[in-house]
């Protein structure tokens, strides 16, 4: 009995941790984003993780929108968000063809070469930003759309197209916002038919609500305190985080121990 309790207290902590860590992403701190899954998958299966969190992401990302409703980039998102919708449909599709180890793979080395080749610039001294076009835009929005239905990693793909932009921090924050608000709202009926968003999962969503609420305050005021250069410099921390875990996943997946 006593060990039954501990375990849901210990559940309900690490599934109020991960939906704060979900809430400030949506305000405005990606580097968040990547501790959710990972911290409930402690005590549930991934997938599971994964759909119990989704609706918090939507909870969180319909806030988000209200907070950064002036600071986004419009040009952006309207390339983007249809290009990702293009990318979830080829994800849906093709999702039992493709397997979610090569995605991440595909991820992760899409992270290391941005970074690999932002690096390489800025030792060489190019500061020049690099404008919203519409080819490029469809391409990695179609992208973000694609890896963040099959293993939730939307962001490198994302990075890659909007940070050589060099928007200002809240602008950044806002386009990124936005641009997962529409994405996690189109994945959710697929998520509802492959049974990841029951209606088990959504009485624990009512009870987490708040938590994902505060959490996106917070992320946003953060976001706001940051220094410009501060804050991208800790988006890159996390980008290449964010990458080396993917490569561990994979290498554990195809190489397991033993």
């Amino acid at each position: 009995m006593g060990d039954g309790l501990e375990q849901t207290v210990a559940f309900w902590l690490a599934a109020g941790a991960a939906t704060f860590a979900v809430g400030m992403s949506k305000g405005g701190l990606p580097m968040m984003a990547m501790l959710g899954v990972p911290i409930l998958s402690v005590f549930i299966p991934p997938a599971a993780a994964a759909g119990l969190l989704l609706p918090m992401y939507i909870l969180a990302d319909v806030y988000a929108i209200w907070l950064f409703r002036h600071e986004f980039s419009v040009r952006n998102v309207s390339i983007l968000v249809p290009a990702s919708a293009l990318g979830i449909v080829a994800a849906f599709l093709l999702v039992s063809r493709v397997p979610v180890e090569a995605t991440k793979l595909v991820v992760a080395l899409i992270g290391l070469g941005y970074l690999g080749t932002a690096l390489h610039k800025r030792l060489a001294g190019d500061v020049r930003s690099r404008p919203a076009d519409v080819p490029r835009g469809l391409f990695w929005g179609a992208m973000t759309g694609f890896t963040s239905y099959i293993s939730h990693a939307g962001g490198p793909p994302f990075q890659a197209y909007t940070l050589p932009q060099k928007m200002p921090k809240m602008a950044f924050a806002g386009t990124a916002a936005v641009t997962f608000a529409c994405v996690n709202w189109m994945k959710l009926p697929p998520y509802i038919l492959a049974g990841q968003v029951t209606w088990e999962s959504l009485r624990q969503i009512a009870v987490l609500a708040p938590v994902a609420l505060i959490g996106a305050w917070a992320g946003y005021r953060v976001t706001k305190w940051l220094p410009e250069r501060l804050f991208f410099t800790l988006v890159n921390i996390a980008l290449g985080a964010l990458c080396l875990k993917l490569l561990a996943e994979v290498a554990q997946a195809w190489w397991p121990a033993g």
